[in-house]
């Protein structure tokens, strides 16, 4: 868990920190505590890296293989160096 806070940080997940941050504390100042649910969900989407912040598939659980409707692969292509 805290080698997940603490590396692979983009700009998504530091703007997901950062606004859910903000909405929290303006949720908070003007006593709107669903706000404050609201702000904590995409703070901490930002924080520990999951859902849309996390920058796809973190933690290589993405399967992006081309499958036929046989059930079949496609290998994937190759490109030849040309002399």
């Amino acid at each position: 868990m805290k080698e997940r806070i603490l590396t692979g940080w983009t700009f998504s997940r530091i703007a997901f920190a950062v606004i859910g941050t903000f909405i929290i504390v303006q949720s908070a100042l003007q006593l709107q505590w669903f706000g404050v649910l609201f702000g904590s969900y995409f703070a901490s989407m930002g924080i520990f890296a999951f859902g849309c912040a996390s920058g796809g598939c973190f933690g290589g659980n993405c399967n992006n293989q081309i499958i036929h409707k046989d059930k079949t692969e496609i290998p994937d292509f190759k490109f030849e160096e040309i002399k």
